[in-house]
């Protein structure tokens, strides 16, 4: 199976195929509107507008899985996100990342590339994913809101990012597959 041969729901309702962004680089993120790391929405629009003519994609999953922090319908995801943010790249309809109703492109995604750690750990944050769950770090489930899976153009999964992971570091990474 390729990553191409999955199919996603924008937040309008209609099923896209990933296979519409093949020979691109991809950014894929599962987002809320209500987190602490919602912020990080003005650097990914900074990079899409950086990249974009160059192929690169940014595919936003809102998810309300931790602590409830995007309980809004996606409609209204996407006119946060634009009044807020100026996004301007592709948010989907709200999924599940993780248990029985995972989406097949993060069961894909966390299947290619599991929790490897954080890159800078924050104590405070460890504490509070292994409040929910003692064996978080043995598993390949996302741990929050804001989790990233870069795709290089041929559809490999090169690199998880964890959301305390700094964006501009990912930037590097970006360049290298464009």
């Amino acid at each position: 199976m390729s990553i191409y041969d999955i199919e996603v729901t924008n937040a309008y309702g209609d099923v896209v195929s990933m296979s519409e962004y093949e020979g691109k680089v991809l950014l894929i993120i599962n987002t809320a509107t209500r987190c602490g790391f919602t912020k990080q929405y003005d650097t990914l629009q900074d990079l899409y507008e950086m990249y974009k003519a160059d192929g690169f994609e940014i595919l936003d999953f809102p998810c309300n899985q931790f602590a409830n922090q995007a309980p809004e319908s996606s409609q209204e995801i996407v006119t946060f996100c634009d009044a807020t943010f100026g996004i301007t790249f592709p948010i989907h309809e709200k999924i599940d990342v993780n248990g029985d109703n995972t989406h097949p492109l993060f069961q894909f995604l966390k299947a290619q590339k599991g929790f490897q750690g954080f890159l800078e750990e924050d104590e405070h944050f460890s504490e509070k994913l292994a409040n929910i769950d003692p064996n978080y770090k043995n598993t390949a489930d996302i741990k929050w809101n804001f989790t990233k899976f870069l795709v290089d153009r041929e559809g490999n999964v090169v690199e998880r990012y964890e959301p305390t992971d700094p964006i501009y570091d990912i930037e590097d990474k970006i360049r290298e597959l464009l």
